[in-house]
């Protein structure tokens, strides 16, 4: 039976390109170190603090309309709508110390609406709830990684794989982090929901490598693993780049037509799914290999083997490194029972 590919079958060596790869994503990573460490973060009022004022509008009041009076009168804000109500919250980064000046200027720009409105309540929302937000976050993605490295490990019966993928994965939210630094776009919880999405993504990639991997080592047990690695690639490579065109051009639409809301939340899922198709298919196996190739190594066997001794067949044989001498495997004889009985 044949299927329609859309692209032809590929026989590249990424695993002898793997050096070129890791330059490139040494330059990629220090970039974004020294992003970080010299222009800094800009957090969102999530993280800093900063003053929220919530108004309620006598007429049908539309937020894009507040967006564009806020804008206009230099102000930067995030407007949540509370529905069925015609109100809206809206948030502006600053000090404690500025509230009412905050609140004056906000107010002044509603204005410029000419739809009459009332303040219901001015806040601040301190810098201790926007620590506690922060350590919580950072919680959150430790806690993700280290399932993902259990979780890999026990499927394939070795942490190393594992370890590889989080290794990548951190690649691609790093990358968006730095992306994020060096044009300075705000980071709040929103963009926190999206670097935990690219990491599920990113894992979800490698795993299918993983698998194909796991199925070539029955299909050829006397490949070496740079044979296995290459194959599985090429193999998977039509479905991962399908995979994640598909996901780039839906988010493509929701940042070009989506609105400000969504600008930054789609702009880091683009970056990261970018990024996470090219460690998926280049990255993760370069490391793995890296890591594996200066002795024997065997993935998802053990639990073959055990089933191969409860039924009495001979269990598979290992998949040798790249360089070592593949050990021969006979399987014995079997005793004829007839010559026996005579």
């Amino acid at each position: 039976m044949s299927y329609f590919r859309i692209f032809p079958k590929t026989n590249t060596d990424f695993i002898g390109l793997r050096k070129v790869f890791f330059i490139i994503s040494g330059i990629l990573m220090l970039a974004s170190l020294t992003s970080v460490i010299f222009k800094g973060m800009n957090y969102g009022i999530d993280f800093t603090g900063g003053t929220v004022m919530q108004v309620q509008f006598q007429d049908t009041m539309d937020i894009q309309n507040i967006r564009t009076a806020l804008t206009d009168s230099g102000i930067k804000a995030d407007i949540q709508t509370f529905v069925g109500r015609n109100a809206f919250a809206i948030k502006v980064k600053g000090s404690q110390d500025n509230v009412n000046e905050v609140a004056r200027n906000i107010e002044a720009a509603l204005q410029k609406t000419n739809v009459p409105f009332n303040v219901e309540q001015t806040d601040f929302v301190g810098p201790t709830v926007g620590s506690h937000l922060a350590k919580k976050a950072v919680m959150a993605f430790v806690l993700a990684m280290a399932a993902m490295v259990i979780y890999i490990g026990f499927r394939f019966q070795n942490i190393i794989w594992g370890a590889m993928a989080v290794a990548a994965l951190f690649h691609d939210v790093f990358l968006t982090i730095g992306v994020f630094s060096f044009l300075q776009l705000e980071v709040d919880l929103v963009i926190v929901a999206a670097l935990l999405t690219i990491a599920g993504f990113s894992v979800n990639g490698t795993i299918v490598i993983f698998d194909r991997v796991r199925e070539n080592i029955g299909l050829h047990p006397k490949w070496t693993i740079k044979e296995l690695l290459n194959a599985s690639i090429n193999e998977t490579l039509s479905r991962t780049i399908i995979t994640s065109f598909t996901v780039i051009v839906a988010t493509a639409i929701i940042y070009f037509i989506g609105g400000a809301v969504l600008k930054n939340f789609s702009f880091a899922i683009l970056v990261g799914l970018t990024s996470g198709a090219y460690t998926t298919m280049v990255l993760v196996p370069g490391l793995v290999y890296q890591w594996t190739k200066g002795g024997n190594y065997s993935i998802g066997l053990a639990s073959d083997e055990s089933a191969n001794k409860a039924s009495g067949n001979e269990p598979r044989p290992s998949v040798k490194a790249e360089g070592e001498k593949q050990s021969s495997y006979k399987r014995k004889p079997r005793r004829n029972k007839n010559k026996q009985n005579n």
